[in-house]
């Protein structure tokens, strides 16, 4: 039998759905990030760089993107005849076809695959955050303490703790409450959603709780090991990391690459962020073109101007349009004259000439607040915008959309425009 000491499950199956339009063709792990990499390639390098060489990445919603990324995991050296990475969707077994319904369940259905290395150590991640962690630090604390289970956990202000699992520590970091998304949280310190399991004590788990509906970490198998005895403790990390689940914490996340002094660096030798690279040549920049505090793509024309922003690879930026504390995903074709403020724009767009994005009022979105906020605008992937047309704040373009749609030759702050289905 192969034997490894630790496997990691990587849970990728998210739909993201507070990203809105971004989300609506492609799983939160494979939306793209910092000009070159996928959300998913910050918690996959830093497998690689804390020596974890078996992947089993789980996937569900919109998996396509995901997995032609992932490939056989060559960009990680994940591509190995023992352990490596493996895709891991849900399939049909001779009794049912189910589909992954909670974090748990997930990795219960995928007992088999973790069977199959006897590991002695689970590591349980997300596919979400952004964030540098040396997951054998947090092994060597886990072997320490003789835990159990071992919570990666960070102190984040008060009023932000109730959306997190808050944890209750007392001597030498032994959790003996946990809270998932408290009202009133006690505590600052929350759970990252990254776990250490000793393989005995997860596989006990998922098994008697195999029947619970949506089985989940934080709601479920936690609890259940605590009332259980189970030894559990909170591995305190104080790095940079981020849940991108938000437009407002995505545009942060990449504003906050092109800092003086960055607080996530990318460019560290000794930890080394690997993403699936495509074959494009250099960047380009006009002899009239101004690019100031930005990271630029490969393969990228820039003919106007470009401020404070994040751009990907193979985007045409043509003379006369100005680029403010945005983010351009990679194929973008912004036509000349335009000008784009505080915007998020997906893969495969097209701006037509003399468009204004970011003008107006920042009144709230009247479709769905709760997403399409912080003054941004937001376009999904494959998206046309017509000439001569303005888009205010807190909206939502997307589909291949004629003037018609601009009442005026505007798309109000606060406005959503759809046009393949009702995907917003």
């Amino acid at each position: 039998m192969i034997k490894k000491e630790m496997i990691a499950m990587l849970l990728a199956g998210g739909q993201g759905s507070r990203l809105g339009v971004l989300t609506s063709k492609v799983a939160k792990p494979a939306v793209a990030f910092g000009g070159k990499y996928r959300i998913i390639d910050f918690p996959l390098s830093n497998c690689i760089n804390s020596g974890v060489d078996t992947v089993g990445v789980l996937t569900q919603y919109q998996p396509l993107r995901l997995n032609t990324h992932i490939g056989i995991g060559i960009p990680w050296d994940l591509d190995r005849n023992i352990g490596g990475v493996t895709v891991l969707p849900p399939y049909e077994k001779s009794t049912s076809s189910e589909w992954y319904t909670g974090t748990a369940n997930a990795i219960y259905q995928n007992l088999d695959y973790m069977e199959t290395y006897n590991p002695d150590y689970v590591l349980i991640l997300s596919g979400d955050h952004i964030y540098k962690m040396d997951y054998e630090i947090m092994l060597d604390f886990h072997k320490a303490s003789k835990a159990d289970i071992t919570i990666a956990s960070m102190p984040v202000p008060i009023e932000e703790a109730s959306r997190f699992g808050v944890v209750i520590t007392g001597d030498n970091n032994e959790i003996l409450e946990f809270e998932e998304k408290p009202e009133k949280p006690r505590n600052n310190l929350v759970s990252m959603g990254i776990y250490i399991f000793s393989w005995k004590v997860l596989r006990e788990a998922l098994i008697a709780l195999q029947d619970q509906g949506n089985c989940d970490f934080g709601k479920h198998i936690i609890p259940y090991c605590h009332e259980n005895g189970k030894r559990i403790f909170a591995y305190e990390f104080n790095g940079y990391w981020k849940d991108v689940g938000t437009l407002g914490s995505y545009w942060e996340a990449n504003m906050e690459l092109i800092n003086i002094i960055p607080e996530f660096n990318l460019y560290e030798e000794f930890w080394k962020i690997y993403t699936k690279s495509d074959i494009i040549p250099p960047q380009y920049i006009g002899e009239n073109a101004v690019v100031d505090r930005s990271i630029i793509g490969e393969g990228t024309e820039i003919y106007g101007e470009v401020h404070n922003s994040v751009i990907g690879s193979g985007v045409t930026i043509k003379k006369g349009s100005i680029i403010r504390d945005s983010i351009i995903m990679k194929d973008v074709t912004i036509e000349e004259g335009t000008i784009v403020d505080k915007s998020i724009i997906a893969e495969n767009v097209t701006i037509g000439q003399h468009v204004e994005l970011g003008v107006g009022e920042d009144t709230p979105n009247k479709k769905n607040p709760g997403v399409y906020s912080f003054d941004l605008v937001t376009i999904g992937e494959h998206t046309t915008i017509p000439p001569n047309v303005k888009i205010g704040k807190n909206t939502a373009v997307q589909g291949d959309t004629v003037a018609q749609d601009y009442p005026n030759g505007i798309l109000e702050s606060g406005e959503t425009l759809i046009k393949v289905g009702d995907l917003g």
